[in-house]
């Protein structure tokens, strides 16, 4: 297909492909003359990808490259290309000085452990868990992780992770990673406040 069809088929505008284009975020098309060439549905992937992590999980253009540049390194197994991607959905977070911040962290990689959870020590993850207990301990949140760890042990490995189609395409393994994480993330907070409501009106109200 031309850049014209691939546009209209992706919803994507020409000068956004062709910004994606010189930025390698978006492979070549096939030349077939001087200024013209032609794209197949691996662009369209592509672009379903792009528009995946731009516009749903938010991505810098620099963290969509890091990705990119994952799927398409074949020598990169498929778990380090997915956490390349979890790892640009995680929000940044500084180490904060003081005690009470290396307790919390010591007290994530504790937790990991005991849970017997394959995570990489530098995973961002760690470090925006131990600021969330931070946060909670300051405001006088009880602590208590254990029956959500096993919730989302038992979310993930039941539903989640067999919505990611591992024998496809890099790219749409990728694709689906970051719209379940981000999409069904939403959803299962709205859910999450939906079943607070409820159960407030069970217990409060006759």
């Amino acid at each position: 297909m031309r850049i014209s069809e691939l546009s209209a088929k992706s919803g994507v505008a020409i000068p956004t492909i062709k910004y994606y284009l010189r930025e390698g975020m978006l492979h070549q098309g096939r030349q077939t003359a001087a200024t013209r060439a032609e794209y197949d549905e691996s662009h369209l992937r592509r672009l379903r990808l792009i528009r995946a992590m731009l516009e749903v999980g938010r991505l810098s253009v620099a963290s969509i490259k890091k990705v990119v540049a994952a799927v398409e390194d074949e020598s990169l197994p498929t778990h380090e290309m997915l956490g390349t991607a979890h790892y640009a959905l995680s929000p940044a977070v500084e180490p904060e000085p003081g005690e009470e911040w290396q307790a919390a962290r010591a007290e994530v990689d504790g937790f990991i452990a005991d849970l017997g959870w394959d995570i990489h020590p530098t995973a961002p993850t760690r470090d925006e868990l131990a600021q969330t207990l931070v946060r909670m301990r300051q405001l006088g949140v009880p602590v208590d992780l254990a029956p959500y760890a096993e919730l989302a042990r038992k979310l993930v490995a039941e539903v989640e992770m067999g919505t990611i189609p591992f024998d496809g395409p890099r790219d749409a393994a990728v694709e689906a990673l970051v719209l379940g994480t981000v999409l069904y993330g939403r959803a299962f907070d709205t859910l999450r406040r939906m079943a607070q409501e409820s159960e407030s009106a069970r217990r409060l109200t006759s």
